[in-house]
């Protein structure tokens, strides 16, 4: 089931940058993107979601629960980054069952649940091979099982297509929406592509100089009355 997120006054500090988010509702499956320039205070907002910042003010809830009194373990949470970052000395399906097996799991079980998520994934006759000879998509799907090896609530996406092909990044897209519906859980999503996010989301929080400007349905994104600098950032005011 997916994770419900809760946000009120936040304040995160990160030497001379500060990302401010004044009050944030997700809902428990719902399918989030957050967009805005690079450098914006996107990923912060996403580390902090995820526990990975320190909070100055404010609190981030979990299903209730204040991130910080979280165990990592706990916060059932899958995160998948631009660069994939796969173990170089483990094959495809031990990247995969790593996280299972670091939180208990047997190794069989671990393998051959890895195994029927990259099956899942359309990677499966890939398990033994390893990182270095995947070309990029393969190493997204394969990074994408390992977030979701975990059975994540909440699946956090930090601009992971953005370095593919339009072909290959049209296919992931298509991969994630599957997975996360088939899944059930809450998706957390990063980019500075407008169409991207319309497509990804339900709805579309806009990041601009480190603050949570606006909240939109995506399907309103380019259709709504926005403040001037929002709107010369999505393009809509001269």
């Amino acid at each position: 089931m997916g994770i419900g997120i809760e946000i009120r006054g936040l304040v995160v500090r990160r030497g001379q940058f500060v990302l401010r988010v004044p009050r944030l509702s997700i809902s428990p499956g719902e399918s989030f993107a957050v967009l805005g320039r690079t450098g914006s205070g996107k990923t912060v907002l996403m580390e902090s979601i995820a526990g990975a910042c320190e909070v100055s003010e404010g609190s981030i809830e979990l299903d209730g629960t204040n991130v910080r009194e979280l165990d990592p373990r706990d916060r059932r949470i899958g995160l998948l980054y631009q660069d994939c970052l796969l173990f170089p000395h483990l094959s495809v399906v031990d990247n995969v069952a790593y996280g299972p097996q670091r939180m208990g799991a047997g190794t069989h079980e671990a393998r051959w649940h890895a195994q029927e998520l990259l099956d899942l994934l359309g990677v499966g006759h890939l398990a033994d091979a390893h990182p270095n000879l995947l070309s990029g998509g393969e190493a997204q799907r394969v990074a994408l099982a390992r977030a979701l090896a975990t059975r994540p609530g909440m699946l956090v996406l930090d601009e992971p297509f953005s370095a593919l092909d339009p072909t290959t990044r049209g296919d992931i897209r298509d991969a994630v929406r599957r997975v996360v519906r088939d899944f059930g859980c809450t998706l957390l999503f990063v980019t500075h592509d407008f169409s991207e996010a319309q497509e990804m989301s339900e709805r579309v929080g806009i990041v601009l100089d480190g603050r949570l400007r606006t909240v939109v349905d995506s399907t309103l994104l380019l259709r709504t009355t926005h403040e001037d600098d929002v709107a010369r950032f999505l393009g809509i005011q001269p």
